[in-house]
């Protein structure tokens, strides 16, 4: 339980993209404040002076820590304020107790504010984010837009071949992460391209980016060019959008490359190291990441080896994923925080 025997005023803060709400009130329940606070540093700063000069210790609770929320707390912090996390639920499950349906950032921001001088124990405790944790934060939801964008751009690419070329689909569908074949889509991306340039010519020109596949993989090209005869109406379109998909996946690849040399603690080189989707680096750094009071994962000590939790804290350990890893499901209880943790 958060002690706030020693708060002078309570100041719920309800973040948002261009400006917070916030909304303060005394031990005994005096409303000291209520207004709409700029995403600026100054002007917060100055509000905690003003409030810390005439009330003593400020508690600034919020319920959205990360994202829009950092830099409040971070303004805070250096203001000599406290700063707390109300959990989003449990903030909700609280509002739902007071009257009025409509919901508004003022209302949201005395609900965060009364629930934290009434009801101290849904608050958590935030620690100061190190560098590398936010760092890593940072290169994961890079990482994941980048996985996602890389996913909508093949599908692209195979719902296009599966349109005018089923048999092709089955060749090179499978094969779109493989630098060689989006290299090659990229010069001749329509069946027809591909049958003009001819199969010793691909052959040659596919071994420098994959020296062991490269008859092969043109062998089971031509095969299905041979297995259909017709002409799609359209597939003369694929010499354009083919070429511009490919292109684009290959950029996303190559940042995804980028991003994994980055995030590696002793910079391997990309042949030495696990694929990014399923790298236990970025795996632990996406579980580190969304916590604010985790410390950085503590790295192996050997070439391109996995990161372990022997050096983390109990809370961190506390927090991993329980019951079979089930998405959402979060040991909080020992961790000091009843409503699960901070987002």
């Amino acid at each position: 339980m958060f002690d706030t025997e020693d708060v002078g005023v309570f100041l719920g803060l309800d973040v948002g993209k261009t400006t917070h709400h916030g909304h303060g009130l005394t031990p005994a329940g005096k409303k000291v404040l209520g207004k709409q606070l700029p995403h600026s540093e100054p002007k917060l700063r100055a509000v905690f002076d003003e409030l810390t000069a005439k009330f003593g210790t400020v508690l600034v609770i919020v319920d959205q820590p990360a994202s829009v929320g950092a830099l409040p707390l971070t303004v805070a912090r250096d203001a000599g304020c406290k700063v707390v996390c109300l959990p989003g639920p449990a903030m909700r499950r609280i509002a739902d107790l007071y009257p009025g349906e409509v919901k508004s950032d003022a209302k949201d921001a005395a609900v965060i504010a009364d629930a934290a001088r009434t009801m101290p124990h849904t608050l958590c405790s935030l620690e100061p984010t190190d560098e590398i944790t936010a760092e890593l934060a940072v290169l994961v939801g890079f990482d994941q837009d980048l996985a996602a964008e890389a996913t909508r751009t093949s599908n692209r690419i195979r719902g296009l071949f599966t349109q005018f070329h089923s048999s092709l689909e089955r060749v090179l569908g499978t094969r779109l992460d493989h630098p060689a074949v989006t290299w090659r889509l990229d010069r001749h991306g329509s069946p027809a391209a591909l049958r003009k340039a001819g199969r010793r010519k691909l052959v040659e020109l596919t071994r420098p980016k994959a020296p062991r596949m490269a008859t092969r993989l043109i062998d089971d090209v031509f095969d299905a060019l041979d297995e259909q005869t017709v002409v799609v109406p359209g597939t003369g379109t694929l010499d354009v959008v083919i070429p511009s998909l490919a292109r684009s996946l290959a950029a996303v690849h190559e940042q995804r490359v980028f991003i994994r040399l980055v995030a590696s603690p002793t910079g391997a080189p990309p042949s030495r190291m696990v694929s990014v989707p399923r790298s236990p680096a970025l795996r632990e750094a996406r579980h580190c990441a969304r916590l604010p009071s985790v410390r950085a994962p503590s790295w192996g000590p050997r070439r391109g080896s996995a990161p372990s939790l022997s050096g983390c804290t109990r809370r961190e350990v506390a927090l991993r994923r329980v019951r079979g890893g089930r998405p959402g499901r979060w040991r909080a209880d020992d961790a000091g925080c009843r409503s699960g943790p901070c987002r």
